[in-house]
């Protein structure tokens, strides 16, 4: 009887179990915005507060839901929030969701100087962002070039087209870290010819702090940071897919391709990239061709990325290799046509051959030059646990830099340095603990530079080790967002005795040991640790959700650099002796930022302020001796000496985009950039008054302005056709560095530009190709950017036509095409 009861039980249970497992519902889908599929996107089923994610691909997957109506929430930041209810019923339910994007950038989502991903709004700290579809409508010969017209407090330091260093509020070299998707940039960036080895075209993305950024990075980011962040691909699986890149350049005569490819299968994502660029020397109506300026680039990267439930890791390679004449300047005193270096020993800057007409627009490669080479291998992985997750990146740099100013033994290298560096960076964001998220962090790298087999020697061989600890926190108290946290670092660098002697069958200098008959000691050993606390407090309070103002208080820090404490001798490429100090302090810097950002109906509307205190600022000067004139100590090159003081830097930017929401073909955009910066060395300024009152390599007062109409729909052929003008407004530099001759008063002037540009569609609707035309100073006005190191490339007192030094690039027309493949 008890055996009988026993499978009545069992049968009624397993009855009650299937009916049960019966009524528990599978719901999957798939989140796109405008037809592209979105990663990260939160879903929520309110009633059962169940929430899951998006994978790579957009798709999504509830498993074992009751039957039932429910109401599902998609949302994520940058995003508007959509509600849908649904009718669950079915084994496996289906619900497909295209999500719209905000239109204001204050929700976009920035990963760079921030703990973990955030939205733009709730940074105290200025961050701006620059996507790939306003970098192709506009002329570039490199990546900074793109971000200086996009970004208003960028600039840079610039030696002819291919060379463009950042400059942050008027702060540059190693003041403002470049990143390559996460990673910091490392290729000799201490000298004024070197530029950023990053292909521009694989570039979908960058991102810039304006200000202190040493919590989060440690060393080099006093002024701020600048990520580049290449593409990644997101589409449907099984799909291969890709881009073709054309641009011509007229004023140069320079021509880019690039192809890129992307493919998807299942967890994994793939990338590949191949540019190549070339161009002739530029041309404006002063100089005519300006000779030595030519160059020819390319690149290579690839990547591979894997998703999984426990996080992701994405293994990547890039590869740059860039031969770039080296100017001089050199001319003819009464044709102002350029001249040529042809002798080593009994070379007379002031006599030489003139440049035949035919080598100013040839494609070919002078003999002096520069022959840069920079390989990239780095892992960056996220692995998830619960409520937390760990952040590693490890990477590996190499830069070989030669640079060739032998006319007479045009192979041997003036100049050759091999740079490795291993880079180390782990982040645990630890669980939200009372609506506080916090991360701990540690990061820095090992850091080597030997020269090779040259004949200058302008700084010695060194080994560099960097470390640094940090906190950050955040948390949100209804209407104020506030966040920072504390970091301290600590560099070590070390070099040994380093000497020089000189080869007896070329006369040229060579690297000797101590014991050679001719050795003469150029550095002597140096070792010594630089230790630095930074940190940052800010907070960003919401009035309305479109209008919020942000306050941020940072302490930055920057060990010396390695010409700073270590050089002594000639760049060829610069032509400059570089004369350090072994004694100097690290940089200490004190920032206070303020902003108000509006976002209205039909504007937006921001405005930023800051003030920055500099310890221990340092800055080149020209050497001159008690005369007052220039020590000359290799003849045809200047010499600078560094200094150190105190400074003060101060400014804002404004920005007001105007689109009305009745006129939506209608945008109209303006921006202002105002800096300055004084030197705070008081017996400079007591000896030499206003001459040394301000600080070198100041951008002066900057206004941008842009109207565009732009279709709203597809008119035949063109899909949202385009057409631009927009100019640019320099004000005159007056406030310049002027002691010793070191910089000059640069005169204001006006560029105007235009632009127009649609995409392609085929009969099917099919995109087939992007076009964009755009050129550059209409008008070819002749004019000299304050920032451009050319300006002072002269070597005469008076010339006949009254100009002194050489001037920027002319007209200039650019033709663009980007097919998808």
């Amino acid at each position: 009887m008890n055996n009988y009861k026993r499978l009545i039980f069992t049968v009624i249970f397993l009855a009650i179990s299937n009916l049960v497992l019966a009524q528990q519902i599978s719901l999957k889908g798939k989140v796109t915005s405008g037809g592209v599929s979105k990663e990260n996107i939160n879903i929520k089923v309110l009633r059962l507060n169940k929430s899951v994610k998006t994978n790579s691909t957009g798709d999504y997957a509830f498993e074992q839901l009751p039957a039932g109506d429910y109401e599902i929430v998609f949302s994520a930041v940058g995003y508007l929030a959509k509600k849908q209810k649904i009718s669950i019923k079915d084994t496996v339910q289906n619900l497909d969701i295209d999500i719209e994007q905000l239109a204001s950038n204050l929700n976009d989502v920035v990963i760079t100087g921030v703990n973990r991903a955030t939205a733009l709004r709730k940074s105290p700290v200025p961050i701006a962002v620059l996507t790939k579809k306003t970098m192709d409508q506009n002329v570039n010969t490199n990546l900074i070039e793109a971000i200086v017209k996009g970004v208003p407090g960028v600039s840079a330091v610039t030696t002819g087209p291919n060379v463009s260093k950042p400059f942050i509020r008027g702060l540059g070299y190693n003041r403002v870290l470049t990143l390559y998707d996460g990673l910091r940039q490392e290729g000799q960036q201490w000298g004024d010819e070197h530029g950023i080895e990053v292909d521009e075209y694989g570039i979908s993305r960058a991102e810039v702090v304006k200000g202190p950024a040493s919590l989060t990075y440690g060393s080099d980011a006093l002024a701020g940071v600048i990520n580049m962040i290449p593409y990644s691909p997101n589409f449907e699986n099984g799909r291969l897919k890709g881009d073709f890149t054309s641009n011509y350049q007229s004023n140069n005569g320079m021509i880019g391709s690039s192809i890129g490819l992307a493919y998807i299968k299942n967890d994994w994502k793939y990338s590949f990239r191949a540019t190549g660029k070339t161009a002739h020397n530029y041309y404006n109506p002063v100089d005519a061709y300006v000779f030595g300026t030519a160059f020819r680039e390319y690149n290579f990267s690839a990547s591979a990325r894997v998703d999984k439930k426990w996080g992701y890791s994405k293994t990547a390679l890039t590869y740059y290799d860039n031969l770039m004449e080296i100017p001089d300047g050199s001319r003819d005193s009464l044709s102002r046509r350029f001249t040529r270096q042809v002798l080593d020993a009994g070379d007379d800057i002031k006599n030489r051959p003139i440049v035949p007409e035919n080598e100013l627009t040839s494609y070919s490669i002078n003999p002096l030059h520069q022959h840069i080479q920079h390989y990239r291998f780095y892992n960056t992985s996220q692995f998830k646990f619960g409520s937390s997750d760990l952040n590693f990146l490890i990477g590996a740099q190499q830069s070989v830099r030669r640079e060739f100013n032998h006319p007479t033994v045009p192979e041997q290298a003036g100049l050759y340095v091999v740079l490795n560096t291993l880079n180390y960076d782990l982040k645990y964001n630890l669980p939200d603990f009372a609506g506080i998220e916090s991360t701990l962090g540690i990061n820095g790298m090992f850091q080597g530079n030997r020269s090779k087999s040259a004949t200058d020697f302008p700084i010695p061989d060194y080994n560099l080790f960097d470390v640094g600890a940090f906190y950050f926190a955040k948390k949100s108290f209804g209407k104020v967002d506030i966040s920072g946290g504390i970091r301290l670092d600590r560099r070590h660098i070390s070099w040994k005795n380093f000497y020089v002697g000189t080869d007896a069958q070329t006369g040229f200098g060579k690297q000797v040991d101590s014991n050679s008959p001719d050795a003469e000691l150029q550095f002597p050993a140096f070792n010594k640790n630089y230790y630095g606390l930074s940190g940052s407090l800010g907070l960003t309070y919401n009035l309305s959700e479109k209008l919020l103002v942000k306050a941020n208080i940072a302490r930055g820090y920057r060990a010396p650099n390695i010409t700073e404490i270590g050089s002594n001798g000639l760049d060829p490429g610069a032509h400059i002796v570089y004369l350090g100090n072994r004694s100097f302090k690290p940089e200490f810097n004190l920032q206070q930022d303020i902003g108000i950002i509006a976002y209205l109906k039909d504007a937006e509307l921001s405005l930023e302020v800051f003030n920055n205190n500099i310890q221990n600022y340092i800055y080149q000067s020209r050497l001159t001796d008690a005369n007052g004139d220039p020590v000359v100590i290799v003849p045809g090159n200047l010499t600078y000496q560094y200094q150190q003081s105190k400074a003060r830097l101060y400014g804002a930017e404004l920005s007001v985009n105007v689109h009305p929401a009745q006129l939506k073909w209608l945008s109209f955009n303006n921006s202002l950039a105002y800096v300055v910066g004084l030197n705070k060395n008081q017996a400079l300024l007591q000896q030499h008054g206003r001459a040394a009152k301000y600080l070198p390599f100041i951008p002066p007062l900057q206004v941008r302005s842009e109207i565009k109409l732009t279709a709203q729909k597809t008119n035949g052929i063109f899909d949202k056709p385009y057409i631009k003008f927009d100019g640019v407004f320099v004000a005159n530099q007056n406030r310049f560095y002027a002691l010793d001759d070191t910089e000059s008063f640069t005169a204001g002037y006006a560029l105007f530009n235009a632009g127009l540009g649609s995409g392609i569609k085929s009969k099917s609707g099919k995109t087939v190709m992007d076009i964009f035309i755009q050129c550059d100073n209409i008008f070819n006005k002749a004019y000299q950017s304050h920032l451009n190191r050319l300006k002072y490339f002269e070597y005469y007192t008076a010339s006949p036509n009254g100009r002194s030094g050489i001037y920027n690039m002319g007209r200039n027309l650019s033709f663009k095409v980007i097919v998808p493949i």
